[in-house]
């Protein structure tokens, strides 16, 4: 089934339901290429907290946003994400860079700047491979609206804590499934909330459960 995906495959949705694992299975399956965007946004969260800046301060994330060396790679056996040519694909998952990511995430100048990159990124996967599939929270709506493809995963906010919880304490975090539920439904607050490209379906979005899944 190599390279059987033409065009773009959107998946997009809130925080532990699944978008990652389904995006990478999904793009192995089809020979396609694959983009984690929440990664890119994680990079530069860590660039601001290495500078020692704000989350809160608008002006000097952008500032450290434009200095960034942000790269991923478009693999789905084998996704990096670097910082000034670094591979940090560990330390983007730590707690401290999940609490300021969405402040982060929600300057319009950094919005602007990976926007830019993820289109050029896609662009040249589709060129190359043929097809990709992106996973973010406003690839449908913002990233690729004429995503061949939309779909919107969405499952329970006590089956994403008990997933997020599963996901900390593998990587040796501790974490209950009463504080992961706090942290989930927080991030979704801020993002859903924030000015610039909110986390919201697409109008034509396939909507998914991924509670039993």
């Amino acid at each position: 089934m190599a390279g059987a995906l033409r065009g773009v495959v959107a998946l997009d949705g809130p925080s532990g339901t699944g978008k990652t694992t389904a995006a990478r299975e999904l793009a192995a399956a089809l020979g396609a290429g694959y983009l984690d965007t929440g990664a890119m946004y994680r990079v530069v969260t860590l660039a601001v907290l290495r500078a020692g800046v704000d989350p809160a301060d608008a002006e000097a994330v952008a500032a450290v946003a434009r200095q960034a060396d942000v790269g991923v790679a478009t693999s789905p056996q084998a996704p990096t994400a670097r910082l000034d040519g670094v591979d940090v694909g560990a330390e983007i998952r730590t707690e401290e860079v999940n609490r300021a990511v969405s402040a982060v995430s929600a300057v319009s100048e950094v919005r602007g700047l990976l926007v830019a990159e993820q289109r050029r990124i896609i662009t040249d996967a589709v060129a190359t491979a043929g097809g990709i599939v992106v996973d973010g929270r406003d690839i449908g709506t913002v990233v690729v609206p004429d995503a061949g493809l939309k779909v919107y995963l969405h499952a329970s906010a006590d089956v994403r804590a008990r997933r997020r919880s599963a996901q900390d304490s593998a990587r040796g975090r501790e974490s209950t499934p009463s504080q992961a539920r706090t942290s989930v439904q927080r991030r979704d607050r801020l993002d859903s909330t924030r000015a610039d490209s909110p986390l919201r379906a697409a109008d034509d979005a396939v909507p998914l459960d991924t509670s039993d899944l």
